[in-house]
């Protein structure tokens, strides 16, 4: 695959289908916070799940969307973890609306496996594509093209989301 930013469709106000490697069309989600890894309000409905990636997304440099038994999870992290990079980490499987998410995921990606990684706004692909882009030096400037909104966020997992090189 390559790193082609394609556009998204937008096929209802709140559900959208990306073709892999591409943008988000963000959508103005104003003050409300979603709350960090659980919902404190029950079951998040399918729009609201689409808002809370996008929120988490906006507002860190790289986001995994995991589960903790998943080997493919743990190899994305392991190559972030490799390199130096802070990221965002929500595990689906410790996530009330885990479920949701994952779905909400899949309509916004058009891939439902995990993890799903996100760098600087964009969808890169699963554990494999990740690693492979590092293999082919493709994942460290990415990483190095995160906007200022991303390094300013607070951030839950392993940090701020923003990049910090390990030279």
């Amino acid at each position: 695959m390559t790193l082609l930013a394609l556009d998204f469709i937008l096929f209802s106000s709140c559900h959208f289908f990306s073709p892999a490697f591409g943008t988000f069309p963000w959508l103005s989600l104003g003050q409300t916070q979603m709350g960090n890894l659980t919902s404190s309000h029950g079951a998040l409905s399918s729009t609201a799940c689409v808002q809370f990636v996008q929120e988490v997304v906006a507002q860190n440099c790289v986001v995994i969307f995991s589960k903790t038994s998943c080997p493919y999870c743990r190899m994305a992290k392991n190559v972030f973890n490799e390199i130096g990079a802070a990221y965002k980490v929500i595990e689906l499987d410790q996530h009330d609306d885990g479920r949701r998410l994952q779905e909400a995921l899949a309509q916004m990606t058009g891939a439902r496996t995990v993890p799903r990684v996100f760098i600087n706004g964009n969808c890169i692909g699963g554990g494999s594509d990740t690693k492979q882009l590092y293999q082919q030096g493709k994942l460290l400037p990415l990483i190095e093209q995160c906007t200022p909104c991303c390094a300013a966020a607070g951030s839950e997992g392993s940090g701020s989301g923003e990049f910090k090189s390990a030279k």
